[in-house]
């Protein structure tokens, strides 16, 4: 108690030294602009006198604490005791706020108790209505630097924890009279507003003046409060403007009606509410009311009057009581985060009311932890005051436990479902918890991670049932739903067991580690190059990027455990040793007998759709592919499709310059067996092909040579050579082009360096002609998590633009001082010296809190400061037709003309196209393309605009 007097006198000694500082609360926005203001001021606050914030390591009452590494928590914790965070805006020597960090000391016990009884038990946190964060274990806060913009109440955990479904219908006063700083206001405060908005709820905004209409054309109803469409309310929000004179009457009705008429459109149908911001009138529109909403008053309204004025707050006040709301003020930037919030405790009200059926336990949508646990979701379940006094039944605050997503992945029965095989969780919104695809690439951790089903996968018809019909998928609760997809190749698997005759006696079990030592690169020239599947196959296994660094940790490890010990994975592990044995007789019997560059075999363990090696011989120092073979390219796509896969590397590989290094195809097909009726494709095999000696072999192949040596014969009109792509090099073109477009196999020189490369920037028009015959089919797809460049602002640089910066010969140029420009640089001068002693005032996280308000293009909040943002991008894909014939082709560019010969090959992804040389220049068509770009609007898309 002594401690927290000392807090308080301490606050107000520093208040009552500054008597003038409201006054000086209206220049911030001026001098806030000036970089030079702002450093002085922060350079103040961080030498702040005895008077200023205490330091923590100097108070006798505070504790040092020890922490230490734990990966669970990729973090420094402390079990001993939890922590607290309060937000930059609240005072914590205010006597709610202290009495708030007495009450929850308790739940450190709680927290201790829960993790002894499950130590797979993340991050316990308790969320308070007042804005305190208590969490367990106790780490240090992730933002001691820079501008600490958390509140637990703006948490998407929290606000989905905190209150029901909410139906809310948002106007907005745009009359003339809202204009300068309180129309900036009234914008920021309605983002705000959409920030306190989870998925589970629906929203609408409307501006109104003499007439009220929707901010946004296309949603003519409630929409879902989904991030996507809380961006387009900003976007135009932000384009609002002020005119006309103000009718109540119109931004009413408007609202009434959008909630009480059914549209059959979806709603959260809990509770419904009017939220009207404006600078203030003298209507009260009570004839409206009388309308729609009397005498049951089943919608709330809310009033929030913004900015500084002398209007009668009477009728606003009287309005917001007549239908079971409350009225708020919003008199500058610094009073908006707490008042759009304080209408949750309002809501909470009927959750206390209803005791334990109100008492669930909810699960939110992915987001990015704030304490970097990475990807979480949390279940959180509500904690009320049940005290007798009326007024004081409110929700106090939300618990909550985190969930980390990779724990998750790891608990799935990921290598018995095959490579092309995954489990997939969706939320009752359609929002995936769990995915390959979900994979953000920009994260903020202000923002949950909402990813549709459909967004991740090729959308179809049968998808489209996935996320309605309880058949397609096994409900886990009524908040989730687990769905698996498997190929069918993946459907059953033979599975051997090392303790069969023949494998004891191969291996000789107990294992000997010399058996393993065979896999190290010294054995190369004899065994060949040997990947392993990076996996946990046993707990004590330090994974490692470097294959022989992996191979030793685990030749180290054999040495310790057996096959059968409890702390490996026996499948995985049984498999691996199973798999060595299979390769090596691959290449005692098969392999050494072959000339062939590198040869590439993918083995799976006891026959079965798991895989846990890969074995190169020789070249294996250019082997370029992932060591997991599920990441693996050439892995999946033989897999999913008949024959031989021919893949050209990367355009980024090394591989690409004939002159330093030869060029290598990779030719891969799957094992595929029949056991018992039942097809299973257990393996893939492959080789490395040099180009130069493939395409000296092709080119015999598609001549009338029999051999390299033999004499190139002279074509003629009666020697039938005229496709003949050896004889004619100079005047015909051979390609061969692969399934998605890109370029496998040229007979030009000139063009090797050009593998792999979409074959529309190798030659445009014939690739189009291919298109335009119907070889080709080509699908768009839209990418809801990539990465795009910042759209440029028009202030950006080191200062603001249009600002006129003097130099010395202005400041002894008389006139100058004369000049309207010398007024406005004395005016700044004299408002940023103000705005100093302003910084004497509070302290430093008060000074904090108003600039990273007011000034939102100077200083980024963690989390925010990326120079990247993120976007929808538009992927398109070609893909082969059924046409599986050979066609003649007769390109006609009005200059010019050619033919064109094509074949698919048998077997294979492969299109054979032969070309006469293009005899003039240009060729009016269009260049296709399957680079990615960025959509700034995605058309006929209803989960981006769900109701248009």
């Amino acid at each position: 108690e002594a401690k927290n007097r000392r807090q308080i006198q301490t606050q107000l000694k520093r208040r009552s030294n500054c008597r003038f500082c409201c006054l000086i609360q209206k220049f911030i926005c001026v001098c806030a602009r000036m970089h030079l203001c702002i450093r002085v001021c922060l350079w103040l606050c961080r030498t702040e006198d005895e008077d200023g914030e205490e330091n923590l390591m100097e108070n006798p009452y505070s504790v040092k604490l020890e922490f230490v590494d734990d990966p669970n928590f990729k973090n420094k914790v402390n079990y001993s005791y939890s922590a607290v965070q309060i937000p930059t805006d609240i005072y914590k020597g205010s006597p709610v706020i202290l009495n708030e960090l007495n009450w929850t000391q308790a739940l450190e016990r709680v927290f201790i108790d829960n993790r002894r009884e499950d130590s797979s038990l993340r991050w316990q946190v308790f969320g308070s209505s007042t804005g305190v964060t208590r969490y367990y274990p106790a780490t240090p806060w992730r933002a001691p630097n820079k501008i600490d913009l958390y509140d637990v109440r703006r948490r998407p955990w929290y606000i989905q924890g905190a209150s029901s479904p909410k139906d809310m219908i948002i106007i907005v006063d745009v009359s003339g009279s809202v204009s300068g700083l309180t129309l900036k206001l009234m914008k920021s405060s309605v983002m705000q507003m959409l920030d306190t908005l989870s998925d589970d709820d629906y929203v609408n905004v409307a501006r109104f003046n003499e007439k009220a209409d929707a901010v946004v054309p296309c949603f003519k109803t409630l929409v879902q409060a989904t991030m996507r469409n809380k961006k387009i309310f900003r976007e135009s929000i932000m384009n609002m403007q002020a005119k006309g004179t103000t009718d109540y009457k119109s931004g009413f009705q408007f609202a009434f009606e959008q909630l009480l008429n059914d549209t059959g459109a979806p709603r959260a149908g809990c509770n419904k509410m009017i939220m009207m911001f404006t600078d203030g009138g003298e209507d009260r529109a009570q004839d409206i009311f009388e309308k729609y909403n009397w005498p049951n008053k089943t919608i709330r309204v809310f009033t929030f009057s913004v900015g500084q004025h002398n209007y009668d707050v009477t009728p606003l006040q009287w309005i917001a009581c007549a239908n079971k709301g409350f009225y708020y003020e919003i008199p500058s930037i610094g009073a908006i985060r707490i008042n759009t919030q304080e209408y949750l405790d309002v809501l909470g009200r009927p959750m206390v009311l209803a005791g334990p059926k109100a008492k669930l336990v909810q699960w939110t949508n992915v987001y990015q932890d704030a304490l970097g646990l990475g990807l979480v979701i949390t279940g959180t379940m509500p904690v009320f005051n049940l005290t007798a006094d009326a007024n004081s039944q409110l929700v106090l605050g939300v618990m909550g436990v985190d969930v980390a997503i990779n724990e998750i992945k790891r608990k799935t029965p990921t290598y018995r479902l095959g490579a092309n095989g995954y489990t997939y969780a969706i939320d009752k919104n359609g929002y995936l918890l769990l995915h390959p695809n979900l994979q953000p690439k920009i994260i903020n951790f202000r923002e949950p991670v909402t990813l549709d089903f459909l967004d991740a996968e090729l959308e179809d018809s049968k998808k489209e049932e996935v996320k309605t019909d309880p058949d397609v998928v096994l409900c886990l609760s009524h908040h989730s739903s687990l769905g698996l997809v498997l190929p069918t190749y993946s459907e059953n698997h033979i599975k051997a067991n090392l303790s069969d005759q023949i494998l004891q006696v191969q291996y000789n079990l107990p294992l000997s580690v010399a058996d393993f030592e065979s896999l190290l690169p010294n054995s190369f020239e004899s065994e060949g190059h040997v990947f392993i599947a990076p996996r946990e196959y046993c707990n004590e296994l330090e994974l490692s990027n470097n294959n022989t660094d992996f191979l030793l940790n685990f030749i180290a490890l054999m040495e310790k455990v057996t096959p059968d010990s409890k702390q490996c994975d026996n499948l995985l592990l049984h498999n691996l040793i199973l798999d060595t044995g299979i390769i090596r007789q691959l290449v005692e019997k098969v392999w050494k007998t072959k000339d062939l560059t590198t040869l590439v075999a993918s083995c799976p363990g006891s026959l079965s759709i798991t895989f846990n090696v890969v074995l190169i011989l020789r070249a294996a120092e250019t082997w370029e592919e992932d060591p997991e073979p599920f990441n693996a390219s050439y892995y999946r796509r033989s897999l999913d499709n008949k024959g031989y896969i021919f893949r050209a590397p990367y355009l980024n590989d090394e591989l690409l310059n004939p002159e330093n290094d030869t060029i290598g195809i990779l030719v891969s097909t799957a094992v595929e067996i029949t056991v018992g009726g039942k097809t299973i494709k257990p393996a893939v095999v492959g080789v490395k092909l040099d180009l130069e000696a493939w395409v000296d072999k092709f080119k015999i192949l598609a001549s009338n040579q029999t051999s390299p040596t033999s004499d190139n014969r002279q074509c003629g009109p009666t020697s039938g050579c005229e496709m003949d792509c050896d004889a004619n090099s100079e005047d015909l073109l051979c390609y061969l082009v692969d399934d998605g477009g890109f370029l496998i196999m040229s007979n030009q020189k000139d063009y090797w360096n050009k593998i792999g490369m979409f074959f529309s920037e190798v030659d445009p028009y014939l690739m189009h002609a291919l298109y335009n015959n119907s070889f080709y089919n080509r699908k768009q797809s839209f990418d809801y998590q990539s990465v795009c460049d910042p759209v440029p602002s028009s202030n950006t640089g080191a200062a603001p633009r249009g600002v006129f910066v003097p130099t010395i010969a202005d400041f002894v140029n008389l006139a100058w001082w004369t000049s309207a420009a010398a007024c406005g640089h004395l005016y700044l001068a004299v408002t940023c010296i103000v705005f100093v002693l302003y910084c004497c005032c509070f302290n430093k996280n008060e000074i904090q809190m108003y600039l990273s308000l007011s000034v939102v293009d100077e200083v980024e909040a963690e989390g925010m400061d990326s120079r990247e943002t993120s976007c929808v991008t538009i992927q398109t894909q070609f893909y082969f037709t059924n046409i599986n014939s050979s066609y003649d082709i007769l390109q006609d560019c009005g200059n010019c003309s050619r033919l064109i010969h094509a074949k698919r090959l048998n077997n294979t992804n492969l299109l054979f196209v032969v070309a006469e040389k293009m005899p003039c220049n240009t060729c009016e068509v269009e260049k296709l393309s399957q680079a990615e770009t960025e959509s700034t609007e995605v058309q006929g898309r209803p989960r981006y605009c769900r109701h248009c």
